[in-house]
């Protein structure tokens, strides 16, 4: 836990200065006071609505509408949005200079500080721009054969499946997928269905460390040291992870590890961290070309061309509010939202939850389906008539909304969500708004 002076300390001139011009002055030093100094347990302090209307203070969100799809996309802090635009303006001084040459090797000091938070060397870290580039690095980057197998569960993120499916297309290797129980509270029992699946020409695993459809938190470790034993690399996605549940590298031991940083660490939009094990970099291709000198340098995932610095450098001001905050106070606060809605609405026998409550399992995301009623028209209603923003999941096993509320979010906000749901199950969607629905959906298949 960082005492006052060490979260000034931390926080540096310039990101103290952006905080002072941003935040309400009057506003500045409780919060800090409250986050340096309270002896409460996490537990207690995700329950205290003054602490945490401060931490709202930071944000510059919107309340005319409620935001229940942060796990796509945060909202950053002022400060870090602040942090970013003062910048981007230096680097548009001149730069080649100013952008190339003095904002470009501050990247050194993210790296450093993100892989002091994750628990590993600061040359096992490459700084990309979402989980997508890191995990495609490791999906495009392992040299396969026609035939080889890779294997993954049936809910990981689309975008990595779509990956794979283009290597089938391309190289002639196979896509191998298997479904999980929803939710599933059996840990080992993942285990063993990796295992199971596994072949003789099964060559690399993909998993998630949360799944972004329901929020599950799956069993990395356990599923790294089993496949280690048939000597299979696992790709960990972890794009909901970082930032938004208290862990380090040592809990997962894996080898490969891609994250977005503008989810859950509320860093600028469009930047994101790729672990790989120092030993192994050089066995994995870039996405881009990089010189054969780079061959065991982490920074060869970096070659994409000209970039911007600002959204990189940045990410300290995120990661100094997330230290700030504290990892397991977010957590349990997180964790907290969720239950706050998701207890609430399982009091009506029509919602059924398709994520764990428990902890071990889950943190601040859930899904939750309306039985009865069509997902996608239930969030197009809430979007419509109560400008709430949330996520409607349709997938073959299994459908719902998925909630992901974050730091910004209020509990007469959550009252208002739990209010609509409650609406539409008592008194139903109007027909006409149905209708409607319906011919957009039919002329969107057109």
């Amino acid at each position: 836990m960082y005492s006052r002076r060490e979260f000034f300390k931390a926080a540096g001139g310039s990101t103290a200065a952006a905080m002072a011009a941003t935040i309400n002055p009057t506003a500045l030093p409780s919060v800090l006071q409250r986050i340096a100094d309270t002896t409460a347990s996490p537990h207690r302090v995700a329950r205290d609505e003054t602490f945490w209307l401060e931490v709202q203070q930071a944000f510059s969100v919107d309340r005319s509408l409620i935001n229940l799809n942060s796990g796509g996309v945060s909202p950053s802090p002022r400060i870090v949005q602040e942090a970013m635009k003062g910048h981007l303006d230096y680097s548009n001084e001149a730069p080649v200079y100013t952008m190339w040459r003095i904002l470009e090797p501050q990247r050194e000091g993210v790296r450093q500080r993100i892989a002091r938070d994750f628990g590993c060397d600061a040359e096992e870290i490459a700084l990309t721009r979402n989980s997508s580039e890191g995990l495609q690095i490791c999906q495009l980057g392992f040299d396969l054969q026609p035939g080889d197998e890779v294997l993954t569960t049936t809910q990981d993120y689309g975008r990595m499946i779509t990956t794979f499916k283009q290597r089938e297309r391309r190289d002639g290797i196979v896509l191998k997928q298997f479904p999980i129980p929803v939710p599933d509270e059996d840990p080992q029992g993942i285990v063993r269905l990796f295992e199971e699946n596994i072949s003789r020409r099964t060559r690399l695993i993909l998993m998630c460390h949360m799944i972004n459809l329901t929020g599950q938190i799956l069993p990395v470790k356990g599923v790294v040291n089993m496949a280690r034993k048939y000597g299979i690399p696992v790709i960990v996605d972890g794009a909901h992870t970082f930032g938004h549940f208290d862990f380090t590298h040592a809990d997962l031991d894996c080898d490969y590890y891609a994250t977005s940083l503008h989810k859950w660490l509320l860093a600028p939009h469009g930047t994101g961290m790729l672990f790989v094990r120092k030993e192994l970099i050089s066995d994995l291709w870039p996405l881009m070309a990089a010189p054969d000198k780079m061959d065991d340098d982490i920074r060869k995932f970096e070659e994409i061309g000209t970039h911007p610095a600002a959204n990189y450098i940045a990410i300290a001001d995120a990661l100094t509010f997330h230290q700030g905050i504290g990892a397991k106070r977010k957590e349990e606060r997180l964790r907290y939202l969720r239950d706050y809605w998701a207890n609430t609405l399982l009091t009506h026998d029509r919602f059924r939850l398709h994520t764990s409550l428990k902890p071990e399992f889950s943190c601040g995301i859930g899904t939750i389906e309306m039985i009865g009623v069509d997902t996608g028209l239930l969030g197009a209603w809430l979007w419509d008539q109560h400008r709430i923003i949330v996520t409607p999941i349709k997938h073959e096993e299994f459908e719902g909304v998925r909630i992901t509320p974050n730091l910004f979010t209020t509990l007469e906000e959550l009252d208002r969500f739990v209010d609509a749901m409650v609406s539409v199950l008592q008194h139903g969607i109007p027909k006409k708004f149905q209708e409607t629905y319906q011919m957009l959906q039919e002329s969107e298949k057109e």
